[in-house]
């Protein structure tokens, strides 16, 4: 990534992993990822805002020779996870009169996880400013957005919130701002799916936090920045809210056909009931995918075969993000078979500890589905389709 301007005085300093293809050792990366990093120089002082992953450590500091930094007397971390912070202790050590600003929490993980010497932290509580000469640093804490001690940094002259990973997106592009909104838009949704909606709740708060502070610029800690702030704002204060549309996702698995066969006339008949049934083959899903779809869906429909005692592995990987990622999804069932006998619906509900949806009567049978089976498959996309009337998104 070359050295851009985003506002007078503020530069993008980061670095771009075009083949990264798996983050976290989980979620695929299809269009690879960003590490931003910012300079911020005041007429007296200069702050870093963020470092990068530790693999592109050189191409921070290739970025600020280019800048022509002089020094550096802040560091601010506004997260500590690796991604962000890694390449701390290099810029700690190139930079050795730099103040590391840091939050109390912050402080506890930089020094766990980055061998930080706590005597070199600045630590600043929420709505502190830094005052750099004509320009001003503020920092607004906001735990759990997605790790406890997250925090975003606001430069007050310029408008412009470095928002970390809030608002980001996984997506490594040349330019240096959102150009194409539509693929933006489903970049972040798919961030924000796999990252931030177990934490939604808390989001709505935070987002109150910042209502009233005049932002004209948004720049994350990935992907590329927002110069029109209300498409990705927009964007967040639908998916945090409570609303849910008219579709039913189906993360399924079959193995000899008959799960298969059930999932396929649950989907036609929610179909021809007009509801939008978005079935996910898990073997050959990408999770990130799955993850976006739960985001709006009112309901979720779990189709696995019996493995001798249980749900199959591929549905107990299913459910398990289900729980985790605390969709906002209203209601939740189970379809398959199985052979000679099992515990699957008792141990897929057993998973549910952390999300707590109606659950629908689900459809289990043994063996291959026949006519009465089927029958009950539709009369489970009635039971669906009167629960979406209810709740007011099906006409």
């Amino acid at each position: 990534m070359a050295v851009r301007e985003i506002a007078p005085g503020i530069s993008a300093v980061g670095a771009l992993d075009f083949d990264r293809r798996l983050f976290d050792s989980l979620i695929p990366l299809p269009h690879g990822t960003s590490y931003n990093s910012y300079l911020v120089k005041g007429r007296k002082k200069t702050a870093l805002i963020d470092t990068v992953d530790p693999t592109k450590e050189r191409d921070l500091v290739t970025n600020l020779v280019r800048s022509r930094v002089e020094g550096i007397d802040y560091i601010v971390i506004n997260h500590v996870e690796q991604d962000h912070s890694g390449s701390l202790p290099m810029m700690a050590e190139l930079f050795p009169r730099a103040e590391i600003v840091v939050n109390e929490k912050s402080e506890d993980l930089a020094v766990r996880l980055l061998e930080t010497d706590p005597s070199r932290c600045l630590v600043v509580k929420d709505g502190d400013r830094l005052d750099l000469g004509g320009k001003t640093l503020q920092f607004f804490i906001m735990p759990w957005v997605h790790w406890p001690e997250t925090m975003v940094t606001y430069a007050v002259e310029d408008r412009v919130l470095f928002s970390c990973d809030l608002f980001g997106m996984h997506y490594a592009e040349s330019s240096l701002f959102v150009n194409d909104e539509k693929a933006g838009y489903l970049s972040a949704k798919r961030y924000y799916a796999e990252i931030m909606m177990p934490f939604r709740k808390n989001i709505a708060d935070h987002m109150e936090k910042l209502k009233d502070i005049p932002v004209s610029i948004i720049a994350p800690s990935h992907g590329p920045i927002y110069s029109r702030p209300e498409m990705i704002l927009d964007a967040y204060r639908d998916w945090i809210s409570d609303d849910v549309k008219d579709e039913v996702v189906v993360p399924y698995v079959s193995m000899h056909g008959s799960t298969e066969k059930m999932v396929s006339r649950l989907c036609e008949s929610l179909t021809e009931r007009g509801i939008r049934a978005i079935p996910f083959n898990l073997p050959e899903t990408d999770i990130g995918e799955l993850a976006m779809a739960l985001v709006d869906a009112a309901t979720v429909v779990v189709g696995t075969p019996t493995v001798l005692f249980g749900p199959h592995p591929q549905a107990v990987y299913a459910t398990y993000l289900f729980n985790m990622l605390k969709p906002k999804t209203r209601f939740l069932s189970v379809i398959g078979s199985y052979g000679w006998g099992g515990n699957t619906i008792e141990a897929l509900k057993g998973m549910l500890t952390r999300v707590k949806p109606e659950l629908l009567e689900p459809v289990y049978i043994r063996g291959a589905p026949g006519v009465e089976d089927l029958k009950k498959v539709e009369d489970l996309a009635i039971a669906i389709e009167k629960k979406h009337r209810e709740i007011g998104i099906h006409q």
